[in-house]
């Protein structure tokens, strides 16, 4: 058994929750970053603090003998007395005490000096400047005292640097960011959580409308009657709905099309069958029957093809492909190929056609041509007139096909564009004006029969006029 190759749909509940949760765990990922880089800048200012004072408690241990170039520092600072700054086991600090030449007085001499420059505007009120470095190959954080020391025996000038490794601020920025953290997750779960339920309460209408269709029966394709649906489903129901209107109008068409079919094929073959019979008994001469039998299958054909015809134009109705075509030119052509019936009746015929451009399917128009031409040459007499016309006026492209038979009486006139309504049974099936009405009327138009009538009352010929809407360029 073949494996189903078709794509997995995604569900409304998981795209709404996408929707939602994306924004949120984007928003959640650059506030975390924005947090974390805020909580270690206030950490950083915080434990800046501790480092200026941890320089000017080794500052205020300075002593010095001697003057300005002369003068000769002295430090009598043990590392334990930094011990007190010293926020837990994790960090540690060093310092170094040096001359302003870089001249180690006391401290860590391996700890890089200072030789950079104090800020335009610096933090607090102090010779300080921040900076980090690495140390051991540590990182760390570096506060830079130029403290004054006098004494009574000499001034000068100590730079004491102090450095803190930054575990303790690294740990305190994540401390903040975890507890930050979790409240957002804890907000994103709530969020989802919502949102299952919201669409869950939200989607119950379009489920119940979906039990609803599928308890219909199979032949059920009355209009959808939702009044609870939300407003957002009104035009997929409408679309519904008319979806269903249209196959109703072919399963009627379908099933019209079939029993006519079977009733009006049946008298055809009943009557071939019986010739055939008859033909084979011989009751007459061989001539005859097959002369017979070939005018019930010619009758029985063009009804078929009638029939066909008409399923044709409403496949057409339901999936129009139509183009703009010049009516004029069609009926052109279908005249030239009736020339042949025109010529064996002698008939005195005129052709008149203008540019006429129709939104409309070529077999269309050539079948309302042919079948109003073909009916006009028929019940012409041999000799008499036959007039074709197309114009555009007022809007619309005007076909008028004139004979000179002895038209319609007004009580049959309507009656004939019913089907299977043959003026005389014996020479047509009574689907020709059928057809061209059908026709006519999915293009947007309008046809009629008219007798033509001489001053003195008589009828002169039948004019069948079609009017259709010209095409919009």
């Amino acid at each position: 058994m073949p494996l189903s190759t078709a794509p997995r749909r995604t569900s409304l509940r998981f795209r709404l929750l996408l929707g939602l949760l994306a924004p949120v765990a984007l928003f959640i990922v650059i506030n975390s970053v924005s947090v974390y880089r805020q909580a270690l800048a206030a950490a950083t200012t915080a434990y800046d603090r501790t480092l200026l004072a941890s320089a000017k408690t080794i500052g205020e241990q300075l002593d010095v003998t001697g003057y300005d170039e002369a003068a000769v520092l002295r430090a009598t600072v043990p590392y334990s007395a930094l011990e007190a700054f010293e926020a837990d086991n994790q960090s540690r600090m060093y310092y170094r005490v040096s001359t302003q030449r870089g001249e180690l007085v006391s401290g860590f001499e391996e700890l890089p000096f200072w030789h950079g420059r104090l800020p335009d505007r610096p933090p607090y009120a102090a010779l300080v400047d921040f900076y980090d470095d690495r140390f051991r190959a540590r990182p760390v954080r570096v506060a830079v005292l130029l403290q004054p020391v006098a004494s009574s025996q000499g001034r000068g000038m100590a730079v004491v640097q102090v450095a803190e490794t930054l575990e303790l601020r690294e740990a305190l920025a994540r401390r903040l960011l975890v507890d930050m953290l979790w409240r957002q997750l804890l907000l994103a779960a709530v969020i989802a959580g919502v949102t299952v339920l919201v669409v869950q309460l939200a989607t119950r209408p379009v489920r119940a409308l979906g039990r609803a269709i599928e308890a219909r029966a199979a032949g059920d394709l009355s209009p959808i009657d939702a009044p609870d649906a939300p407003r957002e489903l009104l035009p997929l129901l409408d679309a519904m709905t008319g979806v269903m209107g249209r196959l109703q109008r072919l399963l009627d068409h379908q099933k019209r099309f079939v029993r006519d079919a079977a009733h009006q094929l049946r008298t055809p073959l009943a009557v071939l069958k019986a010739q055939v019979q008859s033909a084979r008994r011989g009751d007459l001469p061989a001539a005859e029957a097959l002369a017979d039998i070939g005018g019930t299958v010619e009758r029985a054909t063009l009804l078929a093809n009638q029939m066909l015809s008409l399923a044709k134009i409403e496949q057409l109705r339901q999936q129009p492909e139509w183009e703009t075509l010049d009516l004029g030119e069609v009926v052109r052509q279908v005249a030239l190929d009736l020339s042949p019936l025109v010529a064996d009746k002698a008939l005195d015929f005129e052709l008149a056609v203008q540019p006429a451009a129709v939104h409309a399917h070529r077999w269309m128009l050539t079948e309302l041509a042919r079948n109003l031409l073909h009916n006009a040459i028929k019940h012409s007499p041999a000799g008499g007139s036959l007039a074709v016309r197309v114009a555009a006026q007022d809007g619309r492209a005007v076909l008028r096909v004139g004979d000179a038979g002895p038209g319609i009486p007004a009580e049959l006139r309507q009656r004939l564009f019913a089907p299977f309504a043959a003026g005389d049974v014996a020479r047509g099936s009574g689907l020709g004006l059928a057809i061209c009405r059908e026709i006519v009327h999915t293009l947007g138009g309008d046809i009629a029969l008219d007798n033509r009538t001489a001053p003195d009352g008589r009828i002169t010929g039948l004019d069948a006029l079609v009017r259709l809407p010209l095409a919009r360029h």
